[in-house]
């Protein structure tokens, strides 16, 4: 077996079943996309009845009512067209709001209603037009559930529909469901009014200048932050639902008149081709929209901040949000923007490139350090300054074990104590990590396990992880750290530039969402505004070239007019 066939079957994801994917002839229209395999098709939908007891064991079979305290079903009578009508509401307690729910649907079915009984031989005008002085009107008689819709229930939102799922996705959804006798559609109304967590301020985007705002987990919250910060109708967010059992809610959003068609038809043609029960996190959904990699860097940028996500959507980029998740899906993201910050555009440009540039010798050192100290010191020891070199090997003569295992020994406890200061109640979390750092290093050193400069080594390491923006990023070079200490111990320099280089291989030959990972390096693209340094905000007239936006000019030339 070829040792690329052995790393793709062992890091890759191959699925139990085959499935034969047919693209739609017009990429503009995602929809038309057909997936072709092995199961059978869904059942059709259960339809409503005309019946209103048939309607009425059919819910309570369904919603396990006997079992289930939380599923309420009222069931009161309706008066119109001088008759009376058995009717019930559907809701989840708790999910509700109750006097929303008293006041505006049972109060006006069952009260006002009473005084304005509905004449079933009422018609309504559709249209009236005019030609050679004759009035043509289009007339549509006025049933009972126009009238309920229309006259009866004064709600915001309010929808029929003819299948028990729809109901039973907005009754899920915080909506009740109305059903009346001898009606073979049902009313979705909209009466949401479950708790949720109120605005407040980033917890890991955190940032001196620029907004304290953060998303929620409610999708219709976050949503209206990104309307308010854009201003603009050209702002498209559409609805669908990602999941066989758990029917989560998602929102693609993007301005219409910059993003490229193509990355919103491969935006749609993922999500709306994924075959999962449930979906119930941000997180989830990032690993299913990303081909996997053995890398395992990010692909996707997430953020927990809308200033930042309508940025990159005024750039061009699609962003996703899943309900019940307080953060945003950013696509496509290339290797710069994991080492940008959100506060990177409101600094003047000399301070913003020289946060950049600390970041990036972060990286280095958090991927690199070690593995280089290993390499001088077990291979070219020449290199070191003498005085330096005698300081080193007199610190470990009481060392008994290999530069390799106390170095293992010192990172592996280094992210013990990370993963355990997270773990831990706030309050305890940062002063477990500062205790336990220096409580158990300075133990370590004193019974000589360790040597002082070791305990260096590790410090710069750890504290070089945590100045990078992304966390998933910062967790991808921890991970590939152990790999260049491995390679520094076992052939020095010659080790770890053989794994630089596999490992930049491996990062320029991976897209995200049809963009080149190491772009504007890999491949080089010699345009403006396309760097991972900022250049003058008076000069970023243009967007980035590899998103191929529509409006590829952003601002004048000329922006400072009050100059000249």
């Amino acid at each position: 077996m070829k040792i690329q066939d052995f790393i793709k079957n062992t890091f890759g994801y191959t699925p139990k079943e085959i499935y034969q994917f047919t693209l739609p002839t017009d990429s503009k229209n995602p929809e038309s996309t057909t997936i072709q395999n092995s199961k059978k098709q869904p059942k059709k939908p259960q339809k409503i009845t005309t019946n209103i007891n048939t309607n009425l064991d059919y819910v309570k079979t369904k919603y396990n009512t006997l079992i289930n305290s939380d599923i309420i079903i009222r069931e009161f009578t309706l008066n119109a067209r001088g008759n009376q009508y058995k009717a019930f509401l559907l809701y989840i307690d708790g999910m509700v709001d109750s006097q929303l729910l008293n006041d505006f649907v049972l109060e006006s079915l069952m009260l006002r209603n009473r005084n304005n009984l509905f004449n079933g031989n009422q018609n309504r005008i559709i249209s009236e037009t005019v030609s050679n002085n004759v009035t043509i009107r289009k007339v549509k008689k006025f049933n009972l559930a126009d009238y309920i819709e229309s006259c009866l229930i004064p709600q915001n939102s309010i929808e029929q529909q003819s299948a028990f799922d729809d109901i039973f996705d907005g009754v899920n959804s915080g909506n009740c469901g109305l059903f009346v006798d001898t009606l073979s559609v049902a009313f979705d109304i909209d009466v949401k009014g479950f708790k949720q967590r109120g605005i407040s301020k980033p917890e890991n985007e955190i940032v001196i200048k620029g907004s304290h705002e953060a998303f929620v987990e409610n999708i219709r919250t976050n949503t209206s932050l990104l309307r308010r910060l854009t201003h603009t109708e050209d702002l498209v967010i559409e609805n669908l639902q990602i999941g066989k059992i758990t029917k989560t809610n998602c929102a693609v959003c993007y301005i219409k008149d910059i993003t490229n068609d193509d990355l919103i038809a491969e935006t749609k043609y993922r999500l709306n081709n994924l075959g999962v029960d449930s979906l119930l996190s941000a997180g989830e959904l990032e690993q299913l929209l990303t081909d996997t990699n053995v890398l395992g860097v990010p692909k996707i940028l997430v953020s927990e901040r809308p200033d930042n996500a309508v940025k990159t959507l005024l750039q061009g980029r699609v962003v996703v949000i899943v309900n019940g998740s307080p953060y945003a899906l950013i696509l496509p993201a290339v290797l710069i923007d994991f080492l940008s910050s959100p506060e990177d555009t409101n600094l003047k440009t000399i301070f913003a490139n020289f946060l950049k540039v600390i970041r990036i010798i972060s990286a280095f050192f958090a991927l690199l350090l070690p593995g280089l100290y290993i390499a001088i010191t077990s291979f070219h020891r020449e290199i070191i300054p003498t005085e330096l070199l005698y300081s080193i090997l007199s610190s470990r003569q009481s060392v008994p074990f290999p530069i390799i295992l106390e170095i293992l020994t010192m990172e592996i406890s280094f992210e013990i104590i990370r993963e355990a200061g997270l773990r831990v109640p706030s309050p305890i979390g940062p002063t477990l990590g500062i205790v336990g750092a220096l409580v158990l290093g300075q133990a370590a050193v004193s019974a000589g396990i360790v040597s002082p400069i070791s305990i260096i080594i590790v410090a710069i390491t750890g504290i070089s992880s945590f100045a990078i923006p992304d966390f998933t990023f910062s967790f991808h070079l921890r991970y590939f750290r152990f790999a260049f200490i491995l390679l520094g111990f076992l052939a020095g320099f010659l080790g770890i530039g053989i794994g630089i280089f596999i490992y930049l291989s491996a990062l320029c030959n991976l897209e995200t969402f049809g963009v080149s990972y190491t772009t504007p390096y890999a491949p080089v693209i010699n345009s403006k505004n396309n760097g991972f340094l900022l250049p003058p905000i008076w000069k970023r007239e243009y967007r980035a070239t590899y998103l191929a936006s529509k409006r590829e000019k952003k601002q004048n030339k000329i922006s400072m007019k009050w100059r000249y």
